[in-house]
């Protein structure tokens, strides 16, 4: 990744209020709890007319008794592997740690660009008490108040300097797949199964991935990012507000993907959440593809997959024409078969047919299956069909009465389109207006 700067340093410093500013975002949760972003974050920014990627990383902490130390520790590493820059935040109203001194050591093994920012200089008064930071050895220091934002311009001059000022490439148009599920269904272990390292923190806790992380994948042939979200919890068990903020950032991130990979556990079953989690993928129009995890650990019998599967066709109908696959991550089954069905998907969603073809197709069907008489008697008639331009597959009918279409007939008809034209795991919309 080019032109990318990372924020490092021990917990609750303020990493991800500086995190915020720079990207005008809410994306960073900022909680005033040490450990709060436990996985990296990436933003755009950009200053002075040059675009940057910005990295926020877990809290760094040695020594403690947080289960996920080592794991928040192997994020810092990431992030100074990742970036071009680093911001080694500190906190002016503390002075140097031990902490402080650990990652100051690691950052100098890195050679990379770094900017000792002390934060929490609110007042001009305060400004005084960063010098002692020059013993890290690590260069200038910059006083920033996260909170109000003074101080971010000088740091920023000297960041964008490091930066080649050439154009950003144009992204290609990539699939977004998001890998969404209920917490602890393997969502981030089949990520890391399928880059070979372990990016993600992968714990046995529910709820260790808070924050949504996008990865690019290029293997294999496929090119895309993958997004990890934080699991989605039924709304009754978000107590914490940081609990709420990760749901959030988990819809916002279905809304921003191309194709939802929805992971269900098979040993729990088919939950109600994840009927809610497909449903809110649909409403938003996103590519389904189902995901049946863990499949490893069901006692089989003869047909028990395909009892599972009908099993679940029950219970998402009506829009049941998804895709459905049985993996294993930890015995890597079938989870290139899940990718394989989410690039197909992806390839569906922009499928585009010609209006005469559907014409041709769908007027004698429906002439010879017409819509019920609407009120007083009167007969519908629909007389020409046409797909809109748009990203997701869209259907026009125009007819005389089209406020009387029953929703019987309107799946009538789309399941005539998806028997005629595979839209196997993509949601289609009619629409009905007067011609």
């Amino acid at each position: 990744m080019s032109n990318t700067l990372a924020i490092v340093g021990r917990p609750n410093v303020g990493k991800s209020t500086l995190f915020n500013r720079l990207t005008k975002t809410q994306e960073a949760i900022v909680e005033s709890v040490s450990g709060v972003t436990r996985d990296r974050i990436y933003g755009k920014s950009d200053w002075n007319g040059i675009d940057f990627s910005v990295i926020d990383t877990g809290g760094y902490v040695h020594g403690s008794d947080d289960t996920f130390e080592e794991e928040i520790r192997k994020q810092v590493l990431f992030a100074i592997d990742e970036a071009d820059a680093i911001v080694f935040m500190v906190d002016s109203r503390l002075g140097i740690t031990p902490l402080d001194e650990e990652v100051a050591n690691l950052l100098r093994k890195s050679k990379k660009h770094v900017f000792i920012v002390a934060n929490k200089v609110d007042s001009p008064k305060m400004a005084e008490l960063v010098g002692e930071f020059y013993a890290l050895g690590l260069g200038e220091v910059y006083p920033v108040s996260s909170v109000n934002g003074s101080g971010t311009g000088d740091l920023l001059d000297d960041v964008v300097k490091v930066f080649a000022a050439q154009p950003e490439e144009e992204e290609p148009d990539v699939a977004r797949i998001a890998v969404v599920g209920r917490p602890n269904v393997g969502k981030s272990s089949l990520i890391n199964t399928l880059l070979g390292d372990e990016r993600n923190i992968v714990t046995p806790i529910p709820g260790t991935t808070r924050d949504s992380i996008n990865t690019r994948y290029r293997s294999f042939g496929y090119n895309f990012i993958l997004v990890d979200t934080a699991g989605l919890r039924k709304k009754g068990k978000v107590y914490e507000n940081i609990e709420f903020y990760s749901t959030l950032r988990t819809i916002r991130s279905i809304e921003k993907s191309d194709v939802c990979l929805i992971m269900i556990d098979a040993k729990s079953g088919l939950e109600k959440q994840d009927i809610n989690i497909l449903h809110l993928a649909e409403k938003n129009k996103k590519g389904i593809v189902v995901v049946i995890n863990k499949w490893d650990l069901v006692e089989k019998e003869t047909n028990t997959h395909l009892k599972f599967e009908n099993h679940i066709r029950e219970k998402i109908a009506p829009f049941n024409d998804v895709p459905i696959v049985f993996t294993s991550v930890i015995e890597k089954q079938r989870i290139f078969k899940a990718l394989e069905l989410a690039s197909e998907v992806y390839q569906k969603r922009g499928t585009k047919i010609p209006t005469s073809k559907l014409n041709d197709y769908l007027l004698p069907i429906i002439e010879e299956n017409p819509p019920s008489m609407a009120s007083r008697g009167r007969y519908i008639k629909i007389k020409y069909i046409m797909q809109l331009k748009t990203a997701t597959p869209q259907f026009v009918f125009f007819c005389n009465l089209p406020d009387d279409i029953k929703e019987n007939y309107r799946r009538f008809l789309e399941n005539k389109i998806r028997q005629e034209y595979d839209f196997t795991g993509v949601p289609i919309q009619l629409f009905f207006r007067k011609k």
